[in-house]
């Protein structure tokens, strides 16, 4: 069984998000989500979700492609995890290309960056909601 994992913090979900989720899964048999914390969210990122992290996690568990929901507390697990759960692959959108390269040269796991949907982001959702 091939394992794959990805995070993020999924606030506001969009077919963006399903897109990526369905790409993460297609590589592997076994999709784990590394959900960001509200307190890692803010604490990290000074990001304040619109939904609690209990509600974006029965989010992301609603969804077929996605097999296990875990909390994401620091920047700094990734390695632990994919040790951890015996990750073979280690995915993320291509906003993210380059910065977790590391993780390919501490554990066994390759390092995916998959193409984001250009035309819809979580940014752009909330710009587009305050009309600016």
């Amino acid at each position: 069984m091939k394992r794959v994992i990805t995070y993020g913090t999924f606030d506001l979900l969009h077919y963006g998000h399903i897109n990526l989720l369905r790409r993460a899964k297609e590589q592997g048999d076994y999709l784990i989500v590394a959900l960001s914390t509200d307190e890692f969210n803010w604490k990290e990122k000074q990001k304040k979700c619109y939904f609690s992290f209990d509600k974006r996690k029965k989010l992301l568990e609603a969804i077929r492609y996605v097999d296990l929901v875990i909390p994401e507390n620091g920047w700094e697990q990734k390695t632990t995890d994919v040790k951890e759960y015996h990750i073979d692959k280690f995915v993320m959108g291509d906003d993210w290309a380059g910065k977790f390269d590391f993780i390919q040269e501490e554990t066994d796991a390759a390092v995916i960056y998959l193409a984001r949907t250009p035309e819809i982001s979580t940014s752009q959702i909330k710009k587009d909601l305050l009309g600016s």
